[in-house]
């Protein structure tokens, strides 16, 4: 029983050196990155895509009957 113990032990730090390893090689932004870039990175996550298209279609003229365009094709 006392071997397995041991055994067993063994095995645990095995495995939690296995697991620190790991988490070196890990890209982790909070700690791998300059100070400057988290606040940057804060910034890019506000911004919302897509703001304005509807408006951006309201004021369009282009002819949405048109054929489609295709390069090097004359019609």
């Amino acid at each position: 029983v006392e071997e397995e113990l041991q055994e067993q032990e063994f095995l645990d730090r095995c495995f939690q050196e296995m697991l620190e390893e790991e988490e070196q090689d890990w890209f982790i932004p909070a700690r791998d990155l300059p100070q400057g870039m988290g606040q940057l990175q804060q910034q890019l996550h506000g911004l919302a895509v897509g703001d304005g298209a509807e408006d951006i279609l309201s004021k369009s003229n282009l002819n949405p009957d048109a054929k489609e365009f295709v390069p090097g094709v004359k019609y």
